[in-house]
């Protein structure tokens, strides 16, 4: 089945979504958000998991769309704490209007989140809002540990990867646990589909990490290099800073932590750290690891292959591979 199916119910069902009216202040900035794009992957990911059980997506939609739109709250205030000023090329709530609306509209998008789960059994309501908030709260722990990591000094690859599982990969993992108990999945595929979800979101910012670096600008959508400018703590940073001889730790401790005297010149000085180290090959291996686990989980699903196509597909597509 072509993941067009399912995009189409996830925009069909955007489209009717009611935030609230008044005050227009409060509601208009959160419409806004919401239609700036972006590709729902979340609520992608929780209707394949519904599929692969079931036929019948109706009672899913609304579920899926609740994950969008949390994940649209966490940026509203991400993009406020990290003061950013576009998202998606557009001007962030907080620049469009100011910060006070970006953290009141956030609230109640968290609040709407909430409130689409209503349509999900009595049976299974405790279960999925207590596996919801559970992940919501990861999500703010991993946003903290990562605004922690700008300040401290040191800070270790196991402790780099437990932040992004936290802040990005827990999410894609509930997707695929919620649609699956909604579809009717047993306890243990419900898990092995969370499982394949964080990896695949460990292997997915990892590789983010990578393209920050080596990636085109062109097809990468923002500005290459842009982490090594801003010292930012990533899997390939990490890895240079404990395997540099005294040599790279020279070159590093001159632009790391220092005022950037000279933007083009940090970047190609430290990206030939990280050549000189090996640390692309590095990256791309741990990528390689968590998307053949990823796919293990996935084969352990009892269900037939060709239930699980669209799955995979999203999952190569994610990491722009072939097969």
């Amino acid at each position: 089945m072509d993941l067009s199916f399912f995009t189409q119910k996830i925009a069909a069902g955007l489209a009717e979504l009611r935030y609230g009216a008044a005050p227009e202040a409060l509601y208009e900035p959160i419409r806004y958000i919401m239609a700036l794009g972006g590709k729902r992957i979340r609520p992608l990911l929780t209707l394949l998991g519904a599929h692969l059980f079931t036929d019948d997506l109706g009672p899913v939609v609304r579920p899926a769309l609740a994950t969008e739109v949390f994940h649209n709250f966490t940026l509203l205030h991400d993009d406020l704490m990290d003061q950013a000023p576009l998202r998606r090329g557009q001007q962030t709530v907080h620049e469009k209007w100011n910060p006070n609306v970006a953290i009141l509209s956030g609230d109640v998008m968290l609040v709407r989140a909430y409130e689409l789960f209503f349509d999900v059994s009595p049976t299974l309501l405790p279960t999925v809002l207590r596996k919801f908030s559970q992940t919501a709260a990861e999500v703010c722990e991993g946003q903290q540990w990562d605004m922690n990591f700008e300040t401290e000094t040191q800070v270790s690859i196991p402790q780099y990867l437990d932040m992004i599982r936290l802040k990005t990969a827990v999410l894609l993992g509930f997707c695929l646990e919620l649609g699956a108990l909604l579809g009717g999945a047993s306890a243990a595929d419900a898990d092995r589909l969370r499982q394949f979800g964080t990896d695949i979101g460990l292997a997915f910012q990892l590789r983010d990490d990578l393209l920050d670096v080596y990636g085109d600008a062109a097809t990468f959508g923002k500005r290459v290099g842009g982490d090594i400018v801003s010292d930012k703590k990533t899997f390939l940073l990490l890895t240079a800073q404990a395997q540099a001889a005294a040599e790279q730790q020279a070159t590093l401790a001159q632009y790391i932590g220092q005022p950037v005297q000279d933007a083009e010149a940090k970047v190609r000085d430290v990206t030939a750290v990280y050549d000189t180290l090996g640390i692309r090959p590095q990256t791309e291996e741990i990528i390689n690891e968590y998307f053949v686990q990823a796919l293990r989980h996935l084969d352990q699903v009892a269900v037939p292959a060709d239930r699980k196509e669209p799955l995979r597909r999203l999952a190569l597509q994610l990491m722009e591979r072939e097969s």
